[in-house]
């Protein structure tokens, strides 16, 4: 019989390549938002270079944890604050420049507190890793937000560029989606888990 993400997650040690992604990540939430605020005329070019950087290392230490039996709690938990801390700062900034509606900022990011104040309290009998709804939203939100970064306006004909900014927009509109349907699956996990189950 194989062994369970908890059985990993008990065996893994703390230090290990997956975690130190996570933690790598975590650093570049600060270095995307100096990037972002700052005047030199690259700077859409380099906030995106360290979005992009970021997102791919979500990317990788998931990989690497589950092919290499490298699962922690910490590396679950940190993992989602990352996640959080990352999406959340672009999304404020977005909006914030005008490229991005304040509600559906609101709606996102008050969807990530109301997510993780549930771990809080279901932590103590479980660690709830992110579910397949939840992968899914990342993914568009990523790759929304990344094509946002891009002043495709500024280097391509008018028709593309516009066609580009609105697959972007479409991007955010179905990780809006899945924002909303995956945190009713959290919401039945976790009641799950407080029963028992």
């Amino acid at each position: 019989m194989s062994n369970s993400h908890g059985e990993d997650a008990a065996k893994a040690p703390l230090l290990n390549i997956a975690n130190v992604l996570t933690v790598i990540r975590l650093a570049l939430v600060p270095a995307f938002v100096v990037v972002y605020l700052d005047d030199a005329p690259v700077r859409s070019a380099c906030a995106w270079a360290v979005f992009a950087a970021a997102a791919f290392t979500d990317k990788a230490d998931g990989h690497l944890a589950r092919s290499r039996n490298l699962v922690t709690d910490f590396g679950k938990i940190a993992d989602s604050i990352a996640d959080k801390a990352l999406i959340s700062s672009a999304l404020i900034l977005l909006s914030w420049h005008g490229r991005l509606y304040w509600w559906i900022t609101v709606i996102m990011i008050g969807r990530e507190l109301f997510i993780t104040a549930m771990r809080m309290t279901v932590v103590k009998k479980k660690v709830m890793a992110a579910g397949r709804g939840g992968k899914i939203k990342m993914f568009f939100q990523s790759m929304g937000i990344a094509g946002l970064l891009i002043p495709w306006a500024s280097f391509l004909p008018g028709a593309l560029a516009k066609g580009l900014l609105w697959t972007s927009y479409a991007m955010i509109g179905v990780a809006l989606y899945y924002s909303v349907a995956s945190a009713v699956e959290y919401v039945a996990e976790a009641r799950k888990i407080a029963r028992g189950e």
